[in-house]
């Protein structure tokens, strides 16, 4: 999440927001500031502890998402390298990626796709990648950042009831939609080469709007994926893996980046992850295309037509722990 450069992380004044404890009888007010900030949020409503919620430094909306998409086609595309990832997403013929150069520096894009409203969305203090949809009963909601972050793990909100959001879960946790889940869809994260090759010259690729308005390409967080510790984050860590480590996550369980690139081909049951190289890390050096090369992850289900793209993430250990401490992180062939 873009928030605050690298030098300010160590400034004491990143405080945690409000200390105040939820029952499951009633939510206690919700700090003076927040209600000032957020006069549409329903605060009487909640699913966790409000001292769980932290500020990640901008206000509301201070990491802009994307509204009103540009894309051109990925044969008119000259400053991706061919290993840069995206966040890939198909709806019938309709195929578009969305560059992480670009959704580092605003986390959210609310787009439609073959007449699916959706929202595409990355937490590069997570390295969570996940697209939802945007429905939810009858109304379609339109998302942004809250600029507050819950396990490192960015908040968002929709327009619509200033109901908060968990990125890393699809759930709301504060306000009228909590308890309410956004479904996922089936996407990958792989680079831009595997995208055009396999959706075509004509296929959409999301540009900027405004072309230098942020540092597009640039890694805010160099280094950021060796680091011994996340950012943001005091929580608990998890055993017999580095936190920063990568796990491909299905389904509320998880295995090891190491495992399935050791393995190449890794099945359980139904489920078949592989991997192959090519695909530069956003958030190891300064440059995203000189990222070292972590590779490319598919997660498909065996079905009647074949294998068949599922819903999975690949995000950090440490905040799959922190929303899934009791499940499983494989790190060994079984």
């Amino acid at each position: 999440m873009r928030r605050i450069a690298l030098t300010a992380l160590s400034l004491p004044a990143l405080a945690l927001v409000a200390a105040l404890a939820l029952t499951p009888a009633m939510a206690r007010e919700a700090p003076a500031h927040w209600l000032s900030e957020w006069g549409g949020t329903d605060f009487s409503k909640a699913s966790v502890s409000f001292d769980e919620i932290m500020s990640g430094g901008p206000p509301k909306d201070g990491i802009p998402a994307i509204d009103d998409p540009v894309f051109v086609a990925a044969a008119e595309v000259e400053d991706l390298a061919g290993t840069e990832p995206v966040i890939s997403f198909f709806v019938g013929d309709d195929h578009r990626a969305y560059p992480l150069q670009i959704l580092m520096w605003h986390e959210i894009v609310n787009d439609t796709i073959g007449g699916v409203p959706v929202a595409v969305t990355f937490c590069p203090l997570c390295n969570s990648a996940v697209v939802f949809d945007r429905r939810v009963g009858d109304a379609v909601l339109d998302f942004g950042t809250t600029g507050k972050l819950r396990n490192s793990d960015l908040v968002m909100y929709d327009r619509q009831t200033e109901s908060w959001w968990q990125q890393f879960t699809g759930e709301g946790i504060v306000g009228t939609h909590t308890g309410t889940e956004l479904r996922r869809l089936a996407s990958r994260v792989e680079s831009f080469a595997r995208f055009r090759e396999r959706a075509g010259a004509d296929a959409k690729v999301l540009v900027p709007n405004r072309e230098g308005a942020r540092a597009y390409g640039v890694n805010p967080y160099g280094g950021y994926d060796s680091s011994r510790r996340p950012f943001l984050y005091s929580g608990a860590l998890p055993e017999g893996i580095a936190p920063l480590a990568r796990v491909v996550v299905v389904d509320g369980e998880a295995w090891s980046l190491d495992l399935i690139r050791e393995a190449g081909r890794y099945e359980r049951g139904d489920l078949v992850i592989t991997w192959e190289a090519g695909q530069n890390s956003a958030l190891d050096s300064r440059s995203i295309a000189d990222g070292r090369d972590i590779g490319n992850v598919v997660v498909q289900r065996a079905g009647t037509d074949g294998l068949e793209d599922v819903a999975h993430d690949i995000s950090f250990a440490f905040a799959f722990h922190a929303f899934h401490p009791e499940a499983p992180i494989h790190t060994a062939a079984e």
